[in-house]
């Protein structure tokens, strides 16, 4: 497995190359806080593992407009969602008629930020993610993840993304609900108040980038765990986004950026791989990850947020197109995983496009019409209450279907 990824990888870094140098050389057109946002064989188990893994019969075709996705799923501000078509919608799509409605929201083409052309995976109908996984009879759900799964002010506890999804799958799966002291955080370890109550556990810190993921899961799982039916949930990779974006402006070269892409995307990977080990979990485990948003609204215009300087980005790129390419190689690596192994994506990165600090720039690739509002509060990086009820609403549409 790991020579396969690495010669995926490598393919990847060529492929970002071209496009970030195709400007200098004349080549053509082609080209975060949390804010960034191969081998076609599938090693999807059954629900042992993974829950269904089975990928619908529709097949991916080719497709020129370079992106895909696209969807709010709130239910204060239903602008984006499926069958919210203010935004003009496109006759464009992803390459594969299950991706085609992740468009249908923007304005100016398919979103941008992720190419899923080259994949057979089912759609829920919700269009908030993908449909791998049948899950069902959870006994235990864990948490992991960075600061958007944890929650940050200003943003109350009762308002975070990872409360409102704890109380809802409490409901679904008849589940002893989490603590208020859980739904809190510690400002000083940047982590849920306590790691378990209830059903329920958390091992979200704040700042945490992919290689992180494993010391988290080896502190979320004691022995005894394993036995317990699981589902595991997280955002993870915007770190690694941000962290990328502001080396590529302090003059990082570009074969260096593209090595800490491949570096964040082979320890997702691995997380997800160590969750799936055969007979890890004997009675079942589910993943289900959401993909890397970014607040710029695929412009990579950093200073549009009032406060950028406080989240750490003092300048523009001179060359946004590679960091555009970026966040489109990491959404649709993120994918080639959960197809690989039977797991589901929440599409966060293509909800919260178009409400970002561009969400009113009728020129943006994610301007979804009028009207629609920026959900990322002034940290730049992270939810507003809005944003934390959509990302909410988008799990829950997710693992419930």
């Amino acid at each position: 497995m790991r020579c396969r990824r690495a010669r995926t990888s490598c393919l990847s870094s060529v492929y970002l190359a071209t496009i970030a140098l195709a400007p200098i050389l004349g080549c053509g057109d082609d080209g975060s806080g949390d804010g960034l946002g191969g081998d076609s064989s599938s090693s999807a188990g059954d629900g042992t593992t993974g829950g269904s893994a089975s990928v619908s019969s529709t097949n991916a075709s080719a497709d020129s407009s370079g992106g895909v996705t696209g969807m709010s799923a709130s239910g204060a501000e239903s602008s984006g969602g499926p069958s919210d078509t203010s935004g003009g919608g496109t006759d464009t799509d992803t390459g594969s008629p299950g991706f085609a409605c992740i468009d249908e929201p923007f304005v100016n083409g398919a979103s941008p930020v992720g190419d899923y052309s080259m994949f057979d995976v089912p759609v829920g109908s919700h269009c908030n993610g993908t449909n791998q996984q049948d899950i069902t009879e959870i006994e235990r759900v864990v948490f992991l993840g960075d600061s958007v799964t944890v929650g940050t002010p200003p943003t109350s506890a009762d308002e975070f993304y990872r409360t409102i999804l704890a109380n809802a799958l409490a409901e679904q799966f008849g589940l002893e609900p989490p603590s208020s002291q859980w739904d809190s955080v510690n400002p000083i370890a940047g982590t849920s108040s306590v790691m378990e109550s209830g059903a329920f556990a958390s091992c979200a810190v704040w700042g945490a980038r992919n290689d992180d993921l494993a010391e988290q899961l080896s502190n979320c799982f004691a022995v005894e765990d394993f036995t317990q039916r699981t589902l595991v949930v997280f955002t993870m990779g915007g770190n690694d986004g941000a962290a990328i974006a502001k080396d590529y402006l302090d003059g990082t070269p570009l074969a260096d950026v593209l090595a800490e892409l491949d570096a964040m995307v082979l320890a997702h990977e691995e997380a997800v791989q160590w969750l799936l080990e055969p007979d890890k979990f004997p009675n079942g485990v589910f993943v289900v990850n959401a993909n890397v948003y970014e607040f710029t609204d695929n412009t990579f215009d950093f200073l549009s947020c009032p406060t950028a300087g406080i989240a750490g980005f003092n300048s523009n790129p001179d060359m946004p197109e590679v960091l555009q390419s970026s966040l489109q190689h990491i959404n649709t690596e993120y994918m080639r995983i959960a197809q690989e192994n039977g797991t589901d994506v929440v599409f966060m990165s293509e909800g919260f496009c178009g409400h970002g600090f561009h969400a009113t720039d009728a020129e943006s690739p994610c301007y979804r019409g009028p009207g629609n509002e920026t959900w990322f509060d002034l940290t730049c990086i992270h939810p507003t209450p809005a944003g934390h009820a959509a990302l909410a609403e988008m799990f829950v549409n997710v693992i419930a279907e």
